[in-house]
């Protein structure tokens, strides 16, 4: 399976954070899957670890060498996951998603034909067949 994982699944294997589900580590953990970290999660942790770097300690430079080593796939974006976001939809009665970065992301994989891992419980108003709560 192709997973592209969301930014805070990333940091979560990366620092070993228990909040990282057992689901979601045998994901990233089985050999048959190839994981993905977006160039769009390297943007996300550069600014969120500038604005508040106590909060998010992790620069872009050590999130980005951290995957390289895990041997993770930097997945690029292109126009075609910007044009897709146009095609996301949210029932009215969902609550309200305000993170662009999460769009690009479901964009991607919903381009691509990948598994969109994430435990935020507000992307599977998307209705996405690419999302995987995790």
């Amino acid at each position: 399976m192709k997973i592209l994982c969301d930014t805070h699944i990333i940091i979560w294997y990366l620092t070993g954070d228990n909040r990282l589900s057992q689901k979601a580590r045998e994901l990233i953990d089985d050999e048959r899957n190839t994981i993905y970290f977006s160039i769009v999660s390297i943007w996300e942790v550069s600014i969120k670890h500038n604005r508040k770097p106590d909060k998010l300690t992790l620069s872009a430079q050590e999130f980005t060498n951290f995957c390289d080593e895990q041997g993770f796939i930097e997945y690029p974006l292109n126009q075609q996951h910007i044009f897709m976001i146009d095609t996301l939809t949210r029932p009215a009665n969902a609550p309200e998603h305000y993170d662009p970065f999460d769009r690009l992301l479901i964009s991607q994989a919903k381009s691509d034909g990948l598994t969109f891992i994430t435990h935020d419980s507000l992307i599977p108003y998307y209705n996405e067949s690419c999302i995987m709560p995790v």
